[in-house]
């Protein structure tokens, strides 16, 4: 199988997927879950759980900011080297003109590497949520027409790895900002 065949069986695959154009629930809960990956709406909450938690919760918010903070310049770097264009289509305008390029998924990357840093830093109920989560936001993607599969099996693999980097990095992160003179973190 050539690499040009495998590329049109992932367009193929991932039309069949697609609910962008068919009114019903089905596209609504894909509306729901592709937007609910946002990095904006996780950028929002994190700080509302950072300004309102107690220590445990405020540095999950700082651990988990700063990991997606991280995981958006390797996506976008990844993103302009490939230059693999979205899928044609009119959902995700803001998408589409803001970042045309559509490998890897920043969303699946997000979503997995958010579910995978619960599942090392807790607790257990958040972590079994955002693991059921992370799956319906990739589909979702491709579901509404801006991304192909193997955008969000990039995606996923890429905040995996990069959720598994960060637990291990997360202590050394914690310890440099509450060293740091004039920096209260809790």
């Amino acid at each position: 199988m050539t690499f040009r065949s495998l590329l049109e069986l992932d367009a193929r695959l991932s039309d069949r997927l697609r609910v962008a154009e068919q009114p019903g629930l089905l596209r609504a809960l894909a509306v729901f879950f592709a937007h609910s990956g946002d990095s904006w709406f996780w950028g929002l909450g994190l700080f509302l759980v950072w300004q309102f938690g107690d220590s445990f919760w405020k540095q999950w918010a700082l651990v988990l900011f700063a990991a997606i903070a991280a995981l958006a310049v390797i996506v976008l770097t990844i993103k302009f080297l490939v230059r693999r264009r979205r899928p044609a289509g009119e959902w995700g305008g803001i998408y589409r003109n803001t970042d045309p390029h559509s490998f890897p998924s920043g969303h699946a990357a997000r979503a997995f590497m958010i579910a995978a840093l619960a599942l090392g830093l807790g607790p257990a109920w958040l972590a079994i949520l955002l693991c059921v989560w992370a799956p319906l936001v990739a589909l979702a993607r491709v579901a509404m027409g801006v991304h192909y599969l193997s955008d969000i099996i990039a995606g996923a693999a890429l905040g995996i790895i990069v959720g598994s980097i960060a637990l291990e990095l997360h202590p050394i992160l914690l310890t440099w900002l509450s060293s740091q003179s004039g920096f209260d973190l809790w």
